[in-house]
């Protein structure tokens, strides 16, 4: 699936539609470049799933991991910081892996050797000035 987008606001309309196709129990990895959009599209999605607004959602980046709750738990990290997939372990985060919710990993490459089979695969791409190009891997 792929979608191209023209604006952060269609971005997040983006991630609002693709929660609209979750249903609890998965894991998504989210690919990209440094403001690629991936936060943008993860605003949408999380909002449309918790009705948290998207200004209250934010990128996990010093703390790893941010939780948000709704009809289900969604797990939200972001890796950028990991030196190696072992540290992702070592503090316990590959738990979140196999839960009810939703995992969400940002910067999934860090880890990429240890996503399970089925993992979503979402990678957002700059297109120049506020253009994405967005693949869906289900």
């Amino acid at each position: 699936m792929k979608a191209e987008t023209h604006s952060c606001e269609e971005t997040q309309a983006a991630g609002a539609r693709f929660a609209a196709t979750l249903q609890g129990n998965e894991i998504i990895a989210f690919f990209g470049d440094l403001g690629a959009g991936k936060t943008t599209f993860l605003k949408g999605m999380i909002s449309a799933l918790t009705g948290c607004s998207p200004a209250e959602i934010t990128s996990p980046t010093f703390n790893y991991l941010h939780i948000y709750e709704g009809k289900f738990p969604i797990y939200h990290f972001d890796l950028y910081r990991l030196t190696a997939a072992e540290q992702f372990e070592g503090a316990g985060f590959s738990e979140y892996l196999q839960t009810d919710g939703i995992c969400c990993l940002e910067w999934a490459e860090k880890i990429e050797a240890k996503l399970p089979a089925g993992t979503i695969r979402i990678t957002i791409e700059h297109q120049g000035l506020d253009n994405r190009l967005i693949k869906i891997e289900l």
